[in-house]
This record gives C-alpha cells, sequence and structure tokens, in this order.
C-alpha cells in the first residue's frame, strides 16, 4: 500500500545576501552570497517523501526523452516611481542567454515583459507584504511558467525563489526574484554574469544548495543528488581544490565549487551534473509538468 503523500506546505526560499558587514569584512570585504532561510532536515524530508509518492503516482519522468522542455518566461521590470533603475533590454537578453546555456533539459523563452514604477516593489525584500503585492498583481501562467522579477530589493540581497513543491499551496507567489544589478555587465561584482538567476532557478526546478546537510551521504540527506560530493559549508570565491569533508573519508571527493547550487564567484560556476539534470526532470514532472 503506498503511503499518504506528506505535502509540504512551508514556503521554503533560498536568498544570497550582500554582506556588508562582518561576514563581507571577513572575507577581504567583498560581498557574499549567503541563505537566511534552510530546509531543516525535518523540512527537507517532508519535501522528499511528498516528491517521492508524487513520482510514483505521475510515473514517466520525461514523456519525451531528449526534447528539451520549453518554459516561457514572464519578466517583470521592478523600477522606481520616477521610472528610473531596472536593467537594460541587452541585460535582460543576455540573462536568459545565460539560463539556455546553463540548462541541458531545459529552453527558456520570453513571453512577455512588463514594467512597473513603483518605489515600494523596487525595494521589496523577501517575505515584504510589498513582495507579496507585486506578484499578486504581476504574475502571470501556471506552474509551468517562470516568473522574473527584477528589481532593486532592500535587505542587500541577491535574490530568492521558490520551490516547486509550494505552487499548489500559494501560486501567486511562485518565481523568482532577482537583484537586477546581479544580471549580465551590472555592478554587483563577483556576482554580475547572471548566475544568480541561474542559481535562483535551479532552486525553482527543485534544486537543493550543494552543501545542504553538510558532510551528509547523498543518497539519503544533502542535496539529494548522488553525483555532487558532499560538502560541509558553502565555498566563496573560487577556491580550487578544496575538500571540505575530507576528514570523513567515507564520503570522498572535492567539493563541487563550479557548482551553480554553490556559493561560489559567478565566474567559477559552470555546472550542473547529471544527477541534478536527472532531478530537475523528476521535480519538473512532479510539480510543474
Amino acid at each position: 500500500m503506498k503511503s499518504k503523500p506528506l505535502f509540504f506546505l512551508g514556503l521554503l526560499v533560498c536568498s544570497s545576501v550582500l554582506a556588508a558587514s562582518v561576514i563581507g569584512q571577513a572575507r577581504n570585504d567583498r560581498i557574499t552570497r549567503f541563505c537566511p532561510i534552510h530546509p531543516s532536515e525535518n523540512e527537507r524530508k517532508a519535501m522528499e517523501a511528498d516528491f517521492e509518492f508524487r513520482k510514483s503516482v505521475f510515473g514517466k519522468v520525461r514523456p519525451n526523452p531528449g526534447a528539451k522542455i520549453s518554459i516561457p518566461v514572464y519578466v517583470h521590470v521592478i523600477r522606481r516611481t520616477n521610472g528610473s533603475g531596472g536593467p537594460t533590454s541587452s541585460q535582460m537578453t543576455q540573462q536568459i542567454t545565460v539560463l539556455n546555456n546553463a540548462y541541458a533539459n531545459y529552453s527558456f523563452t520570453v513571453v512577455a515583459t512588463d514594467y512597473s514604477n513603483n518605489d515600494s516593489w523596487y525595494a521589496a525584500g523577501y517575505g515584504s507584504t510589498a513582495e507579496k503585492q507585486m506578484k499578486a498583481a504581476l504574475r502571470q501562467g501556471g506552474a509551468n511558467a517562470l516568473n522574473i522579477y527584477y528589481n532593486n530589493m532592500g535587505g542587500g540581497l541577491l535574490g530568492w525563489a521558490t520551490f516547486p513543491s509550494d505552487y499548489r499551496r500559494n501560486p501567486s507567489m511562485d518565481g523568482v526574484v532577482v537583484l537586477y544589478s546581479s544580471l549580465p555587465g551590472g555592478s554587483a561584482v563577483p556576482y554580475n554574469q547572471g548566475d544568480t538567476g541561474t542559481h535562483e532557478v535551479g532552486h525553482w526546478m527543485g534544486l537543493y544548495h550543494t552543501f545542504q546537510g553538510g558532510c551528509a551521504r547523498q543518497t539519503t540527506g544533502g542535496d539529494g543528488v548522488a553525483d555532487t560530493p558532499a560538502e560541509k559549508s558553502p565555498a566563496y570565491g573560487c577556491p580550487t581544490g578544496r575538500d571540505s569533508c575530507v576528514p570523513e573519508s567515507r564520503f570522498p571527493g572535492k567539493d563541487p565549487i563550479t557548482n551553480f547550487m554553490d556559493y561560489t564567484d559567478d565566474a567559477c560556476m559552470n555546472t550542473f551534473t547529471g544527477g541534478q539534470n536527472s532531478r530537475m526532470d523528476a521535480q519538473w514532472s512532479s510539480y510543474r509538468g
């Protein structure tokens, strides 16, 4: 007998914080990625139980193996009330190119772009009333539609995203919010090559951080992906050869510092593993397909 689904109702997000404080000062005054909210182990287990149940119900992972899945993208550009701020058209085009280059099994196509001049939305931070109002007014499409909001969020954030399992509970909040200066050519050095968008869309597609759960066995904990080596903590910059789980001999492999789901600089990120691609496919079929 199949167990009952454990629908996880918590809204889980990942954000990247520009730490202009002690954290930043400890790393040569550079801005650094940081996620203030992580799925706890109990939350992760609930999410994974629901995921396993839904996989058993929906069966096939990819109905058309080898064919790319097309994702419609709705872009929402938030500017100041006076019309200033926000990315250029060229930057937004380059951001979509970055996504298409990163995701082997998916293609992203912009179907609509809108512009809103609103000081409150322009500075909307994670969990704020302004965020909820912005998304309630602007979000378009169904579970398969990627809604990207470009603003100048408060709190020093780079971005955040919802997970696929959040959609059923609160579809209006589904999507990705990205600091517009992190787009290619923006001012958020060293996070200005578009991979904040890649990272956050990875969460929207169902991926955890590579360091989720620390030095945990990947098949029973961690990020749930067998071919991403265990990683004790986030990596910053581009620390080639780092192996944070080396004392734990049963978890071999150097840290996946080039993985899009770590915290390294944009210039260091270039990889999704085969296991991550398979997980995204299964999450897509279970929640968004």
